[in-house]
């Protein structure tokens, strides 16, 4: 049976193994290839993700563990002396693009990489990205009005002091979405004014969050007026009838692409780089449209839901030039700053 391992736990655990178990009937008696794969794709994507694949590849049991961002990048690079998985599913390319993540994986160009433009592929070979996220605020309506409070269009907005104590944040520590928040802020202001504009912004901060969904789940929720967080969860609680609005921040969205690699240690190489095949098959590109709202492989549309929520058709208009490369090499000196001047 296809196994699930999250790094807390969830309510999604036993829809993700009710997953499991019903694909797990439908398999034949045959022995089933098993890889291990770390990802940090959110635990709802990955249960969408997994039933496509298993739709595709009965015969394969894909044995998941689940990290924020941060979390997995201290996790694989602990276990740089003997991995314990086989693929990496979904990551940062903020974080696949360290030196020390580069030793650990391996050049593996699927069937129909070319589907994957040449500036979502690492120049060697090495990691490919197919999907990705961009920033955006879910802003609860009922509780603007109540407060009255205004609609917030930019992160510059957020310096307002009437919104001290309604804004909440992904801590970029663990977050992907957090740190290229963060990232993003600092490449458009510079450095010394993109510090000031962050403490400015602290002081309306309520909580950092370790999670990059569960500043909009808060938000929709009503426990603050602002989450920042990414546009498809926005979309998703919107979809959810949650009384939130999303705003893209008018300096442009900070963003992120996810990608996918072969670990070199791995003992189960032909069934990790037919994993690798699916995620650049045309089921795959179904199910990233219907998550996704940057995806990365061609074919598929962006769904009309996404459009009504605010999401332009041509994501590159509101999407802040990120300098992934720079991104990667400041991380540590960027969260040890942050951690020091503004974490609690």
């Amino acid at each position: 049976m296809t196994a699930f391992m999250f790094s807390k736990h969830s309510a999604l655990r036993h829809l993700l193994a009710g997953v499991a178990f019903s694909a797990a009937m439908g398999m034949a008696v045959a022995q089933a290839d098993d890889i291990t794969v770390y990802t940090s794709y959110e635990e709802d994507e990955i249960a969408a993700f997994l039933k496509r694949a298993k739709e595709d590849l009965p015969d394969l049991n894909v044995n998941v563990l689940r990290l924020s961002t941060g979390d997995l990048h201290a996790r694989i690079l602990a276990e740089a002396d003997n991995p314990q998985h086989d693929v990496i599913w979904g990551w940062a390319v903020t974080s696949m693009i360290d030196p020390r993540i580069g030793e650990l994986i391996e050049v593996y160009e699927p069937a129909n990489i070319e589907r994957v433009p040449a500036k979502f592929r690492d120049k060697d070979g090495k990691w490919f990205a197919t999907t990705g996220y961009m920033a955006a605020f879910c802003v609860n309506k009922e509780v603007l009005e109540k407060k009255g409070l205004p609609m917030p269009t930019s992160w510059e907005d957020l310096l307002n002091p009437v919104y001290k104590g309604e804004v909440v944040m992904p801590n970029p520590a663990s977050s992907g979405t957090g740190y290229l928040m963060v990232s993003s802020i600092l490449q458009e202001k510079g450095e010394e004014e993109g510090w000031k504009f962050l403490q400015g912004l602290d002081k309306n901060i309520a909580q950092y969050i370790k999670s990059g969904s569960r500043p909009c789940n808060a938000a929709s929720e009503g426990e603050f007026a602002i989450g920042a967080s990414f546009a498809l969860r926005a979309i998703k609680n919107i979809q959810s009838g949650y009384p939130v609005a999303m705003v893209i921040p008018a300096e442009g969205a900070g963003n992120e692409l996810e990608a996918n690699a072969l670990v070199a240690a791995s003992k189960n190489k032909d069934a990790a780089k037919r994993f690798l095949d699916w995620t650049i098959s045309d089921n795959a590109v179904k199910g990233y449209y219907d998550w996704k709202e940057i995806v990365t492989v061609t074919g598929g549309s962006m769904p009309e839901n996404f459009k009504e929520a605010g999401l332009p058709e041509d994501i590159s208009s509101v999407l802040w030039d990120m300098d992934f490369a720079w991104s990667a090499e400041n991380r540590q000196r960027i969260l040890e700053r942050w951690q020091r001047e503004l974490e609690r």
